[in-house]
């Protein structure tokens, strides 16, 4: 299963014409309240993923198209959701399911006494596109890329993701393991978006003014494993360390510059 949340794509699986494979399921997740916060929260995880015999993905909160048609490199356009981050944190999330990195994001909560999102105005939820490209080191091994564009109240945050994952590690008859890792480069309007206070918001939230610059955003490690009961039940855990890096770690809304997300989930393959 997976989140955060991926190559940042289901692996390609050549499937019968007109077939598709489609989990959902339910889990609970443990993660900052938004990143870069010092307090977690647990959360409902919903997890949704669909792949079709033409290409078409729907993995949490990310959709695409793989147009490759050679084992050694996929590629397609690819669109994700930015969920909205108000004072309470960052909004709901769904996951996927598969060999990839998924974000989870917890639900918001009502209030809180120290907050550093106080005062910030609030990030709405925004469509972004782009495209992704993977490439195969070996069956078990591939590089990940995903670039996406729109992020933020101005819809002009762009964000680059690298990483390498070795896929499916059989444990047995029933269990397979993923690692992951890799960074993230972010644009200066993406982090001005996200981690950047300007004049009217120091006036408002009391933090000092901070011109957040493009570059390196952060870094992550995890790894997922699978518990297959039988060809339809599937029992997913995960876990991910993500560090902010630059700019974004600076920033005066970052409490803690490591987050670390764990999750479990059960799906049920159609």
């Amino acid at each position: 299963m997976s989140s955060a949340a991926c190559a940042q794509t289901p692996a390609t699986n050549p499937m019968p014409d007109g077939s598709r494979d489609m989990y959902v399921g339910i889990g609970i997740v443990s993660s900052a309240r938004y990143q870069g916060a010092a307090s977690t929260e647990r959360s409902a995880l919903p997890v949704l993923q669909v792949q079709l015999s033409n290409g078409l993905f729907v993995s949490g909160m990310r959709a695409g198209i793989h147009l490759g048609r050679t084992p050694q490199v996929e590629f397609g356009p690819l669109l994700e959701w930015q969920p909205r981050r108000d004072a309470a944190g960052e909004g709901d999330e769904l996951g996927g399911v598969g060999d990839m990195r998924f974000s989870l994001v917890a639900m918001p909560l009502a209030a809180y006494s120290d907050n550093r999102l106080a005062g910030m105005p609030v990030i709405h939820g925004r469509l972004q596109g782009g495209g992704f490209l993977n490439y195969y080191l070996t069956p078990d091994w591939r590089l990940t890329s995903s670039l996406l564009y729109g992020a933020g109240n101005a819809r002009n945050g762009m964000k680059l993701e690298l990483g390498v994952q070795r896929l499916a590690l059989s444990l047995g008859a029933h269990h397979r393991l993923a690692l992951d890792a890799g960074v993230s480069f972010a644009s200066r309007r993406y982090n001005s978006a996200f981690f950047g206070v300007s004049e009217s918001d120091s006036l408002l939230s009391g933090l000092p003014v901070f011109d957040a610059g493009g570059g390196l955003k952060d870094a992550r490690i995890g790894a997922r494993w699978n518990w297959a009961w039988s060809p339809s039940w599937m029992l997913t855990s995960s876990v991910q360390a993500t560090r902010l890096l630059g700019s974004a770690r600076l920033s005066p809304l970052v409490e803690r510059p490591t987050n670390l997300t764990v999750s479990t989930a059960i799906a049920y393959r159609f």
